[in-house]
């Protein structure tokens, strides 16, 4: 039995980015049940900040990274609790 799948008249860009959609959406249907980790850019995006201010925030310790391969995640819920006011 063959296991293999071909693809014709598409890039590996083209999966790649295909892969990507998929891969968000599924994570973003995740959001309310499991735990959901962010680049460096969507922290960014999310906190309305460059990645200088969100590395002096990772250095001080007011945000927590995760390293995970070579890459550099943080963990949804603890951003949005490490920004919430302190009275609320």
């Amino acid at each position: 039995m063959n296991n293999q799948i071909l693809l014709n008249g598409i890039t590996i860009e083209q999966l790649a980015e295909a892969l990507k959609e998929l891969m968000f959406k599924s994570s973003q249907d995740k959001l309310q049940t499991s735990e959901v980790f962010l680049t460096r850019d969507e922290v960014c995006e999310l906190l309305s900040f460059n990645k200088t201010s969100l590395w002096k925030h990772t250095k001080s310790g007011k945000l927590k990274s995760y390293g995970i391969g070579n890459r550099v995640y943080y963990k949804r819920n603890e951003v949005l609790e490490a920004v919430k006011p302190i009275n609320s």
